[in-house]
């Protein structure tokens, strides 16, 4: 008998794995995990084909396919401003999530504080619990999910490593205002805190608002991870593929853990992806694109018995069902997938504590016929 001491003793299945997983059983329209049911563009999957063919199938280069570091430097200084060097500043990884947990683990050590704002993405508390980190939870509130920086001031000791921010925010859809990024220069200046900025749906913004990407602040840049994801860019996210910003002195800490992790990423999916990017602005598209999908999904929820909370970017529009049901969020979650036919995110699974404010969250990167299937069953609440 193996007696096993484990690391991650109150962590079990991830909640999209357990959500997906009932929709798949019970035949349900799946709006739960973050991923598009429409094919990315052909000429991208051409593009990644065509790499193939040509003889891209051994290991890229440990910081990534050198082309596509080049056109990442290239797009960042002409969206923020601001010069990455392709060389030591920029590095593919295996998607956002591994670019998480390599940022953390390169510079977490037992003891160390991390501030994370909650609800917040699920892979954040368990890499810092892992490697013996505090999570030190800010805990913000709906429906605008505002952050009240001079509370956060007060969570500040002498071990206060890492702050960890994410804009457009996973699951609410709120994002950072200038004054949010006055805030954060204000309380990490002359600290040694770094920031780690989860930017994922970095172009997945609305109602004319601008992105107020970490890289746009120097003052914020050189103590920052920026995280980014090809898969919410390309609507491929089955393909795990994204990047890290940093400067040269952090990144050269990060690489040091990302080589002996997953060393180099998938070679003829760069090497496409970047003959793509040549020819295909993809960027300034994304916007209208998933703001029509925002506005439809909400136009249709309108008609249900859910309280629309605000969503202001991402792919994902959350709910209150406290005028429906008295449920736990888990329970009402499951309950419409096997009743309705229909899936979801309980909120309280982005909580260290698993609070509970009877809030969903609905994934509205589908279909618009997906969308309006999935809305004709939740009328029957």
């Amino acid at each position: 008998m193996i007696l096993i001491n484990s690391k991650l003793p109150t962590i079990g299945t991830t909640i999209f794995t357990v959500m997906s997983k009932l929709a798949q059983e019970h035949n349900a329209i799946n709006l739960s995990q973050g991923f598009p049911d429409y094919e990315a563009d052909p000429k991208l999957v051409e593009a990644v084909a065509q790499a193939m063919k040509t003889g891209n199938n051994q290991y890229a280069p440990m910081p990534g396919h050198q082309q596509l570091r080049e056109l990442i430097a290239e797009k960042t200084e002409r969206f923020y401003h601001t010069k990455y060097n392709p060389d030591t500043e920029i590095t593919i990884t295996a998607g956002g999530t591994q670019a998480i947990f390599t940022a953390i683990t390169a510079f977490i050590n037992a003891g160390d504080e991390v501030i994370v704002f909650e609800p917040a993405y699920d892979c954040y508390a368990p890499a810092i619990k892992l490697l013996g980190g505090l999570v030190k939870p800010f805990e913000l509130q709906a429906p605008d999910y505002k952050i009240d920086w001079e509370m956060v001031k007060k969570l500040f000791t002498a071990n206060t490593k890492m702050i960890i921010i994410n804009s457009p925010h996973n699951p609410t859809g709120s994002i950072f205002g200038k004054d949010d990024i006055e805030a954060l220069i204000k309380i990490t200046k002359n600290t040694d805190v770094m920031i780690l900025s989860d930017e994922v749906y970095e172009h997945i913004i609305f109602d004319g608002s601008q992105h107020h990407s970490i890289a746009l602040y120097p003052e914020l840049a050189e103590r920052s991870f920026i995280i980014a994801s090809f898969g919410k860019l390309l609507h491929t996210t089955g393909w795990k593929l994204g990047y890290c910003l940093a400067p040269s002195k952090l990144m050269s800490e990060f690489r040091k853990v990302h080589q002996f992790n997953v060393f180099s990423v998938n070679t003829p999916m760069q090497v496409g992806i970047a003959n793509y990017l040549k020819t295909t602005d993809v960027y300034k598209k994304l916007p209208i694109f998933f703001q029509e999908k925002r506005d439809h999904f909400r136009r249709l929820l309108s008609e249900t018995k859910f309280e629309l909370l605000p969503c202001r970017g991402s792919y994902f529009q959350c709910v209150s069902y406290k005028n429906i049901s008295n449920e736990k969020d888990v329970d009402f979650a499951q309950n419409l997938i096997k009743k309705l036919g229909v899936a979801s995110i309980p909120v309280s699974a982005f909580y260290t504590k698993n609070i509970d404010h009877k809030i969903l969250r609905f994934c509205f990167a589908k279909e618009k016929s997906t969308l309006e299937k999935a809305v004709e069953k939740l009328m029957k609440l």
